[in-house]
Order: C-alpha cells, then structure tokens, then sequence
C-alpha cells in the first residue's frame, strides 16, 4: 500500500487591484492577498470560505489540515489534482476577529472576476459560509444543497462539507468522497 503525500499546490499570483485592496479590515491583518492555488486554467473550481495557513511562522510552505483532507478526498474520488483550482470567498487569511459579512461583500467582486475571466466548467462550494454567501438564505446548509446541482451565475455548482468540518467529524468523509465523485461524473460526461 502506498503512503499518500499531499503536495502544495502552485499559488497563483493576485492581481495588482486585489493585492492592493483596502475595502476590509481584513488588509490591515492580513501578511498578504491569496488569489488561489492549483491549476489556474483547471475546468473544476473548489470555492472556499477563507485561506488557511500556506506558511509556518518561518514562512515555509506546508500542507494544512483542510488541504490535507481535501486532497485525501479527491484521491479517493478520483479527482486529478490537475483538474482543479482552489480559490476562496475572502482572499485574506484572517488571523483575528473581524466583521464577517462586510468582508465577504468587499471580497464579493474579487470572486466576480476571478469566474468572469476563468470560466470554470463546475464549481463545488464547501461549508455552509459559501453556501450561505452564494445563495443568501440563513437556512441554507451543505446538507439541503448536496447531491444536486445548482447554478451560479451560468455555472453549475455543487456543495460538499468543509473539510475542517471532515477533519473534526471523520464519519463525513464518506460523504465527501461521494459529493467529489458526483463533480467526477459530471465532468467526465461532458469532456
């Protein structure tokens, strides 16, 4: 049996108007602005509410607990890391307390451009902060909007659990392997 061993994934550079922004609280806090990482022409986009840790204290990249996990389950979903590109709703990583709901509409049309000039062909949502901020329902939650698909802003969009969410619950996992797996035949039916 092989050991599996995530990798880092290739960050992609922020804009100039995105490393520059000042719309939150979030850039006073912030070390630097985190556009995404992965395949930036990838079909398949992951969205997630907020980067995590990239760096120790050092500044040396390392594999974090949701990236980890994320990457085990798209292994095991058989989704080729080649495939996808992660990007998120704030492109700051908070390190303190901050006004949620304002930083994610500032961040708001950072998201808008990233889609608008990538034209990704399928986006999966994790957690319920991206469900809740894509389709502005206080009730909405991963467990009402998994296993189907939705459409935003011309994309279809699937969601699955947060993969911290997985990481504190192990008994998700199953289902977050099949919400990958239903983005891998989707996709493999319409290439």
């Amino acid at each position: 049996m092989t050991t599996f061993e995530p990798i880092i994934l290739q960050e992609e550079s922020a804009p100039m108007h995105a490393a520059q922004c000042e719309r939150c609280e979030l850039s006073k806090q912030r070390n630097r602005v985190i556009w995404g990482e992965g395949n930036p022409d990838a079909p398949i986009f992951i969205l997630l509410d907020n980067p995590g840790s990239r760096e120790d204290k050092e500044g040396n990249s390392f594999i974090c607990g949701t990236r980890e996990t994320l990457q085990i389950g798209m292994r095991e979903a058989g989704l080729d890391v080649a495939l996808v590109y992660v990007t998120y709703l704030l492109k700051c990583r908070p390190i303190r307390a901050y006004n949620k709901p304002l930083a994610r509409e500032a961040c708001y049309s950072h998201l808008q451009l990233q889609l608008k000039e990538k034209k990704p062909f399928l986006l999966i949502g994790l957690g319920n902060v991206v469900v809740q901020t894509l389709f502005p329902d206080h009730e909405a939650d991963v467990k009402s909007y998994r296993g189907k698909w939705h459409e935003y802003q011309g994309v279809p969009i699937t969601f699955s659990y947060h993969p911290l969410a997985v990481r504190r619950r192990p008994i998700l996992m199953k289902h977050f392997v099949e919400d990958i797996k239903f983005v891998v035949e989707k996709f493999k039916k319409n290439i």
